[in-house]
């Protein structure tokens, strides 16, 4: 998904909603295969139904903590394992939905951070 340049005009609000759209489903993608990686796992590893292997996997995946209480030691593995993995993925979801919006933003004001002082902070016109 190629974002348009620096020197390119911005894109029609249109083509741009659609591309919103695309990131969005992209974001639920990750969300969804992560969801159902800790669903199968809390399935399979623990030894949950699953409702409650739904349950568990929504509420790591989203980082409000367990539900169930772990009693093996592979089935504390298995959470902790998944509890990082739901960390890094939630974040990197949220950082894709969040690009589109964050992009036209930058590039309707034509920030060069390329021909900033070393301070970062694009020159001033004088």
């Amino acid at each position: 998904m190629r974002l348009e340049r620096r020197h390119e005009p911005l894109l029609p609000r249109e083509k741009f909603l659609l591309r919103v759209a695309r990131y969005l489903l992209l974001s639920g993608s990750i969300i969804l295969g992560s969801l159902a990686l800790g669903i199968l796992g809390y399935r399979s590893i623990v030894g949950l139904g699953w409702i409650d292997s739904i349950l568990n996997a929504s509420f790591i995946l989203t980082g409000m903590g367990p539900v169930d209480m772990m009693k093996t030691d592979s089935a504390k593995l298995f959470a902790s394992a998944y509890a990082l993995f739901s960390g890094v993925v939630f974040i990197s979801a949220v950082g894709v939905l969040l690009t589109p919006g964050f992009h036209r933003l930058i590039h309707h004001f034509h920030v060069d951070l390329e021909n900033a002082p070393s301070g970062g902070h694009p020159r001033t016109p004088k």
